[in-house]
C-alpha cells in the first residue's frame, strides 16, 4: 500500500478491543466473531487467487478497526458486510501492487519470517531505504517482547501456508491454548507491533 495508508498507523489495544465489541454486537463472543470474520475473508481473498490471502484478511480487519477508532461509529451497514466494502477496495488496491506480491526483504536475522509478513506486507510499493528502516525496527520492536510474546509471534508466522497452519496447531497445544486462543493473543502481539514500529520509523524520519 502506498505511504500514508491505514496500515502506517498504530492501532492500540484498546481499539483492538472496541472492535472486537463492535463486531459482536452486543454479544459477548470471545473473539469468535472476530475469527469467523478473518476466515470468510481469507476465503474471499483466496477464491480471488491473491498471494498472502492472510495478510490480506488482517490488513482489510486492521483497516475496519482504525476507521472504527477515527469515527467513534460505523453506521448503515452491518459488520461484515462493511468488511466485506473493505476488502473489495484492498482488492483493487492489491492489483495495482508491483508485481502482485510483496517485496521481499531476505532473511537477515532470526526474525526473518515474521519480519517478511509484519514489515514488508504493509507498504509493498514503498522505498527500498524506508522499508529497510521498517525492518530494523520491527527487529527491535521484537527484541522489546517479553520471551513469551517474542517467541509466539515469531513462530505463529513462520513457514508457508499448509506449514504455517500445522506449526500453529504445535503451538497452540504447547502454550495451552485453543487455536483461537492463540489467533487472538497473536493479533494483541501484533498491534503492539505495529505501534512500536510506526514510532520507531517517525523518531528516525
Amino acid at each position: 500500500m502506498a505511504a500514508g495508508s491505514q496500515s502506517d498507523w498504530p492501532l492500540a489495544a484498546s481499539a483492538f478491543q472496541r472492535f472486537l465489541s463492535w463486531l459482536d454486537q452486543g454479544v459477548d463472543s470471545g473473539g469468535e466473531t472476530y475469527l469467523e470474520m478473518r476466515r470468510r475473508l481469507v476465503f474471499y481473498f483466496d477464491r480471488k487467487n491473491c498471494l498472502s490471502p492472510d495478510d490480506l484478511a488482517d490488513e482489510t480487519l486492521r483497516r475496519v478497526a482504525r476507521r472504527l477508532e477515527e469515527e467513534g461509529e460505523i453506521t448503515g451497514k452491518s459488520p461484515a458486510h462493511y468488511c466485506y466494502i473493505v476488502a473489495s477496495f484492498l482488492f483493487l488496491e492489491y492489483q495495482r501492487w508491483p508485481a502482485r506480491k510483496h517485496v521481499s526483504l531476505g532473511n537477515p536475522s532470526e526474525f526473518g519470517d515474521v519480519a517478511s509478513r509484519l514489515a514488508a506486507p504493509s507498504q509493498p510499493d514503498s522505498s527500498a531505504e524506508a522499508q529497510t528502516l521498517r525492518l530494523r525496527c520491527l527487529e527491535d520492536c521484537l527484541q522489546g517482547l517479553g520471551r513469551g510474546d517474542r517467541d509466539l509471534i515469531v513462530e505463529y508466522y513462520r513457514g508457508e501456508q499448509r506449514v504455517k497452519i500445522q506449526r500453529r496447531r504445535t503451538l497452540a497445544a504447547r502454550l495451552g491454548l485453543t487455536p483461537n486462543a492463540l489467533s487472538i493473543r497473536a493479533c494483541r502481539i501484533r498491534a503492539g507491533l505495529e505501534a512500536c514500529v510506526r514510532t520507531c520509523c517517525a523518531r528516525h524520519e
